[in-house]
């Protein structure tokens, strides 16, 4: 309970806000409005934690860690609010007494689109932990107008339509102007020698500047007075409209510095498949990157006088290659503005930066052209061109006349700047994401450099937040819990082991199973009321939702589905346990190949949902525009967690982890997080199959596949196949997936037809485990009881022992300071 929120004075706060937010009553007020009225009663509480957070910070001084990153996918922020201000009860019943319903009045809420994938839901898992783990911290990103795109389905097709989330404002962010910061791009340098000092000066000259305006948002701990802040940035003209130039008629010149400014927070992730995609990209990137570190000196030195000693004070966690140009915005700030020499400003920057590796993927280690960088950015590209030179200078020293090194490991070769490499010279610490993924990184990938810097790499295995994905998002589910073993698992979740006592009692089997059985019949109705599908929440859930990419391999599991539809209508007598196949997924506006993939899902299910011979033993649905607020939905209702991706491509994945803690079993291959899940929980209560990652690696640098054996020697592979090229699922149009079905025939370059009868094998010992009600039950609490290593307080905890080395934060709130009251709200 949190005495913040007395029942009465809210619902007074409530109708107030109403009245001065909308100028209407409650009783005529529509439902978004009542959701920013309570939102913003909401808000005068956090405000007063954050004030007081802010007034502890400038008691204690504590290090700091700026988190940088491109995405945040906070999910709807209201509900996760009030769970952690131990608040949520006291406002469902003042709604309730209102008349309002909280799970209707949190619908109204956009997910706010500053975030796509993983990396940006770990970002936001990461914040979570920060702050309810009582440390200082700013979340440093973008703040997108449309974020990547809101996805709609039409004709079995992804249309990519802006997602317009601040269309009604957005309650808990705070524009704070007076913090803004000039960021500039082209131009060229200028160099001015000075006698007095002996030293050259670099002047930028000629550039073009918008202005980085930032906009706080509050990231509120659990229970503890915390609020740390996520600073998302906009871009602005620097000037006012040229009215001069339009009154001329010079309309471009005009306008120029406007859609300028506009262009860069528009949208996330712009296609990069042309040059002014990746133009915009390395804009997005430094701007954010440039306002953040020009602000995090800016703080250093407002109360510390020697910016030598910065590092003590500030590290910088670059979340993926992203943000890796701190490197030499930091470099450059150090040098031209704070005139540091050479060696002063690299021993700060080495000691202040460090990065988070999130890929295997080589072309998805970041690299810009020379002429594009050197042109946007041309002091920064300098300096790395400095930092390069100096390096391979190391690389000979260390390696005398191995040219071969040089090639592997410069970060400027062959017309590039190559970032990962920038970060790991720089970088104190250099991480990956899971135990397999820092391996193979370090074997592999990353081979060169872990033999040059051994002591940089370090592995930090992935976490969820468990009050977003348990507390919040299977709330039945969390109050059983906490009925049976108390609820320190919230704030320490390796607690819920406790919860292994009752994985044989059978009325807590019973009460379990009834729990999943209601969230089923939640996702039943949301499918029914998007999708226009009746499905059968006693049948199976299976359930694949995740960024549509051919490595994580969506496209295996339809076929898979399309080859027990075939072995269905072969034979009609075989017994069959129902399923219900869930997919969720975009795919990036140009990657052709996942579109087409989902194209694909969306036909099979036209097919198969709509033949009533088969009795709906088999049902497909695809999740449009699937996200925080609806995966949380349907982590609770999963019974089966699709983790197929081809071994060794999977960095971590933290879907697995969300769908342990709510209860489902794992099919899926060795890869990632999948490995670390198996130790915690047994073999015995996952399916595992398909390839290893040393298989997979052996045949990507051996060779020796050849998917066009399984298709001549496997009559069942044969049939799904030709059923691509034969009109089956394409209303006779043998050239719809035409594409799909050469690259798995010639190339199959994630083993898909390898792996393909061994996932098959792993699904019929899935329906037969289902069967068998009490082992199911049993496998699903085991695994919601042994997810405790798995959330993201561990992972920042490891993160703060081993790399950062921060200070706990204890906030204290004078109870006076609840009795506020929303007597200036500004008309909206």
């Amino acid at each position: 309970m949190n005495k913040a929120f007395d029942k009465e004075k809210l619902k007074s706060d409530i109708r107030n806000y109403v009245q001065n937010l909308f100028r209407t009553t409650l009783e005529e007020a529509t439902p978004q409005q009542v959701y920013q009225a309570v939102a913003y009663a909401t808000k005068d509480v956090i405000i007063n934690n954050w004030l007081a957070t802010q007034k502890q910070f400038e008691k204690d001084d504590p290090k700091t860690v700026y988190y940088m990153s491109m995405e945040f996918l906070v999910g709807r922020l209201f509900g996760n609010n009030l769970i952690n201000l131990c608040a949520y009860q006291e406002v469902k019943e003042a709604l309730d007494e209102l008349g309002f319903d909280l799970n209707a009045i949190e619908d109204e809420e956009r997910d706010p689109a500053l975030g796509n994938g993983g990396l940006g839901r770990l970002a936001a898992c990461f914040m979570d932990s920060l702050a309810s783990l009582g440390y200082a911290a700013y979340g440093c990103g973008i703040r997108y107008h449309y974020g990547m795109f809101k996805q709609e389905i039409r004709d079995g097709y992804q249309i990519e339509v802006p997602d317009n989330w601040l269309k009604n404002g957005y309650p808990f962010e705070l524009r704070r102007p007076e913090y803004s910061k000039e960021i500039r791009f082209g131009g060229y340098v200028r160099v001015e020698y000075d006698p007095a000092t002996g030293r050259n000066h670099y002047i930028q000259d000629g550039y073009q500047s918008v202005l980085a305006v930032p906009y706080d948002i509050p990231v509120v701990g659990y229970g503890n007075n915390m609020v740390d802040t996520l600073r998302i940035w906009d871009a602005e003209a620097v000037n006012e409209f040229q009215l001069d130039s339009f009154d001329k008629g010079d309309y471009q010149k005009a306008v120029e510095q406007e859609n300028l400014a506009r262009n860069i927070t528009e949208v996330l992730y712009p296609n990069d498949n042309h040059y002014a995609g990746k133009e915009l990209r390395l804009k997005q990137q430094y701007f954010f990157i440039s306002a953040s570190v020009q602000t995090a000196v800016a703080k250093y030195k407002k109360t510390h006088g020697d910016i030598r000693k910065f590092y003590e004070k500030v590290t910088f966690q670059m979340n993926d290659t992203h943000p890796t140009v701190a490197v030499g915005e930091l470099m450059r700030i150090l040098l031209d503005e704070e005139h540091l020499e050479w060696d002063e400003a690299w021993e700060i920057t080495c000691k202040t930066v460090a990065y988070t590796n999130h890929t295997i993927m080589s072309e998805a280690l970041e690299k810009w052209p020379i002429e594009l960088f050197s042109r946007l950015l041309p002091r920064v590209y300098q300096i790395i061109e400095e930092i390069n030179r100096r390096f391979v200078m190391e690389i000979q020293n260390k390696y005398p006349g191995n040219q071969e090194k040089i090639a592997k490991m410069a970060i400027i070769y062959d017309g590039q700047v190559k970032m990962a490499h920038l970060a790991i010279v720089a970088g104190y610490s250099v991480n990956g994401v899971a135990a397999l993924h820092t391996e193979i990184l370090k074997k592999q990938e990353l081979r060169d450099f872990y033999e040059m810097f051994p002591e940089k790499f370090n592995n930090k295995t992935n976490g969820i937040t468990q009050r977003r994905f348990l507390l919040h998002g299977n709330q039945s589910l969390a109050a059983w819990i906490t009925d049976h073993i108390g609820d320190e698992w919230i704030t320490d979740l390796p607690k819920i082991a406790g919860m292994k006592l009752y994985a044989d009692d059978p009325k807590a089997q019973q009460e379990f199973m009834n729990i999943k059985y209601q969230n089923k019949c939640r996702v039943a109705d949301y499918i029914r009321e998007h999708n226009g599908i009746e499905v059968d929440p006693r049948s199976i859930f299976d359930i694949q939702v995740k960024r549509l990419h051919e490595y994580k391999r969506q496209l295996m599991n339809i076929l898979h589905v399309m080859y027990l539809y075939n072995q269905i209508k072969e034979h009609p007598e075989m017994d069959f346990y129902p399923r219900t196949f869930i997919f969720g997924a975009k795919a990036a506006a140009g990657y052709r190949r996942a579109k087409q993939t989902i194209k694909l899902i969306n036909n099979v299910a036209d097919v198969i949902n709509n033949d009533a011979s088969i009795n709906g033993k088999i049902k497909v649905v695809f999740i449009e525009d699937y996200r925080v607020s609806n995966a949380e939905l349907l982590f609770a209702a999963a019974d089966v967690s699709e983790q197929i991706s081809t071994a060794s491509k999977e960095a971590s994945g933290t879907g697995c982890m969300k769908f342990m803690l709510n209860g489902a079993p794992t099919i899926g291959t060795m890869d990632g997080a999948n490995v670390e899940i198996v130790e915690e929980v047994g073999a015995e209560n996952a399916f595992i199959f398909g390839l290893s990652s040393d298989e997979v690696i052996n045949f990507e640098n051996n060779g020796g596949y050849d998917p066009s054996y399984y298709f001549n020697n496997d009559p069942d592979i044969r049939n799904v196949m030709m059923q691509l090229i034969n009109g089956t699922y394409s209303n006779g149009d043998m050239q719809m997936f035409r594409e799909i079905y050469d690259s798995l025939l010639t190339q199959d370059q994630y083993f898909i037809l390898a792996d393909f009868k061994s996932y098959a094998a792993a699904q019929r010992q899935v329906e037969e485990a289902y069967r068998d009600t009490e082992r199911w039950a049993r496998m699903a609490m085991l695994n919601m009881a042994s997810a405790g290593k798995f959330t993201s307080d561990r992972t920042i905890q490891q993160y703060v022992d081993e790399i950062w080395h921060l200070d706990p934060v204890k906030v204290t709130v004078d109870p006076a300071s609840f009795d506020v009251a929303p007597k200036k709200a500004a008309r909206k």
